[in-house]
């Protein structure tokens, strides 16, 4: 079985070293992941759910790359100083380094939690030459919501006495004039914030590719969320061949303890494993 390789990539943008860590495919090549990761420290949380993941679908056959983007983990740079398309720059990197280590005769997976859902989409949009398909754990419609949810833990006080709406307001006005504001330990500059209000999970125009949609929930059965359901019929409308399922586990992203969700590593190595109904 071949081993976990970590190593460090020097960045095209003259940004210092990326940490990455690729997970050969066993035995007959299925496929090429990458893996984009969530934000903040979301990000944190998730880093053993992620490496669980990725040992399961390389053990399936499935190389599979994550990088720590500029700015999060064992990467190079401060968060503060990371923007939207310093992030995308890094991904058009990651892609090329798994296309030269791997081939391109295997399908490609865009795997992407939350913020990487939204990376994911982005990235697909500038991919001309190339299918893709799309892993999406717990997607956002767009990046609107999350950082409206992330600027919150920093008005957390002034929510409480009601003088929220000024002072989100003050918040953005520094965003505005330029300035690095601190929420929660990360410093979240003016373009990040801007490229994350903006993003949007849109599907690729004129493609084709299968997009796996999952979205956990503390409870068995059930249908997908209204929201997330409209976002699947958006990327069916478009051409791709959608798969949308809840997935019964915590929300170990947000969860205070480190948790584990074996429903969603088995939901996703299923997802895919599956043959396309169109192969």
């Amino acid at each position: 079985m071949h081993k976990p390789q970590a190593f460090f990539i020097e960045s095209n943008q003259g940004q210092g070293q990326r940490f990455c860590i690729y997970h050969p495919a066993q035995g007959s090549a299925r496929g090429r992941v990458l893996h984009l990761h969530p934000f903040a420290e979301e990000m944190n949380k998730s880093r053993r759910m992620a490496a669980l993941q990725a040992r399961q679908l390389a053990a399936a056959g499935f190389a599979v790359l994550q990088l720590d983007l500029f700015g999060c983990g064992d990467s190079a740079g401060d968060f503060g100083d990371a923007g939207w398309q310093d992030w995308i720059a890094d991904l058009h990197q990651a892609k090329s380094w798994l296309d030269t280590q791997c081939g391109r005769n295997t399908p490609l997976w865009l795997w992407g939690h939350r913020v990487g859902c939204l990376l994911a989409s982005e990235l697909a949009r500038q991919i001309d030459d190339e299918t893709c398909n799309f892993l999406f754990w717990q997607p956002p419609a767009n990046g609107r919501v999350l950082l409206q949810q992330f600027l919150r833990l920093k008005l957390a006080g002034s929510l409480m006495d009601g003088n929220g709406a000024a002072a989100m307001e003050i918040l953005k006005a520094q965003m505005a004039a330029g300035e690095v504001v601190e929420i929660a330990g990360y410093g979240l500059s003016p373009a990040l914030a801007s490229g994350l209000e903006k993003s949007t999970l849109l599907p690729p125009s004129g493609k084709s590719g299968r997009a796996i949609f999952l979205e956990m929930t503390s409870q068995e059965g059930g249908d997908v969320s209204p929201a997330l359901a409209t976002a699947a019929q958006r990327w069916q409308d478009a051409g791709l061949q959608v798969e949308a399922q809840k997935v019964q586990g915590p929300s170990f992203w947000q969860t205070s303890e480190i948790e584990d969700a074996p429903a969603l590593l088995q939901a996703s190595l299923n997802a895919l494993l599956l043959e396309p109904a169109n192969a």
